[in-house]
């Protein structure tokens, strides 16, 4: 685990990977998560030719809470991240509660960001003709009703929630997310998958909610950032078999980022998607 102190005193921590000469991939990390390393994810990509970079947003872990942050402050510090390591310039793909921090970074850093991916990521809790909640497993409704209804609420919540997740092993994960895991994304969880979503929830814990609570929080609130204006290239992953961020959020990505290369795939949930990682990976390459 490395760690860099950012112009306003808070530390970020961070894990890299593969050769300085390499393009840099900065990867997002879903909610809860943390600075932890996905080996499917890590390892296509270190495969495909990346240097990787794993930042812990604030208050996940050792990265230092930034209470009230919005999706748009994740820019400056995945800025001062890479000025820190002489990096001129990025890609990056973000997974889940990520999608909206890639795209954050496509918006607000055009000229250093050069393309990016959601997989499975939310969109703007207000945009137009988009019900935000259906579709979501019962766990979801609730937590983000109470993220809806206000930090102390939200507090509360995870306070009873947090154990489940502090603790969790890869023989619990299933049972953990209950209602937001389809019959798809059971199946990919007897892999790897699991051990890497349980060791992410662990790290991301460890230092208490403060992470998960404003990542929550932010994406209910205004992100900061239009992704209808974003010119940077951005392709839009998701599968119709997906209760933690449903279809229906791929599909309002899809139609309202201009030029978004959509890949709204059949069959596939929140955790199997990464079954389409080389794919994914194989979008900044082409592009």
């Amino acid at each position: 685990m490395e760690r860099v102190e950012l112009p306003d005193g808070r530390t970020l921590e961070y894990l890299i990977e593969g050769e300085a000469d390499r393009p840099a991939l900065v990867l997002h990390h879903g909610t809860p998560g943390g600075a932890t390393r996905s080996a499917p994810l890590n390892d296509a990509a270190l495969r495909l030719g990346f240097r990787v970079l794993t930042p812990g947003r604030p208050g996940y872990g050792g990265s230092t809470p930034q209470p009230g942050r919005r999706v748009a402050d994740v820019a400056p510090d995945i800025a001062a991240l890479l000025d820190s390591l002489g990096i001129a310039d990025f890609v990056t793909l973000g997974w889940s509660g990520g999608g909206p921090h890639a795209l954050a970074c496509a918006a607000l850093l055009p000229g250093r960001c050069r393309g990016a991916v959601s997989m499975a990521g939310v969109a703007p809790y207000d945009s137009p003709g988009l019900d935000w909640l259906a579709g979501m497993g019962e766990e979801n409704v609730a937590e983000f009703g109470a993220a809806l209804a206000g930090p102390s609420q939200l507090s509360e919540f995870m306070a009873a929630a947090e154990p489940a997740f502090a603790h969790i092993t890869p023989e619990t994960v299933v049972a953990a997310f209950g209602d937001l895991i389809s019959d798809v994304d059971k199946k990919a969880l007897e892999g790897p998958v699991a051990a890497f979503l349980a060791e992410s929830s662990r790290h991301a814990l460890s230092t208490g909610i403060a992470g998960w609570r404003d990542d929550d929080l932010a994406f209910v609130a205004d992100w900061g950032f239009d992704p209808a204006a974003l010119t940077v290239p951005v392709s839009i992953w998701q599968g119709d078999q997906d209760r933690m961020v449903p279809f229906t959020h791929g599909q309002w990505l899809s139609a309202h980022i201009p030029g978004a290369d959509s890949h709204l795939v059949p069959g596939e949930g929140h955790i199997s998607l990464i079954n389409e990682i080389d794919a994914m990976l194989a979008t900044f390459k082409t592009r």
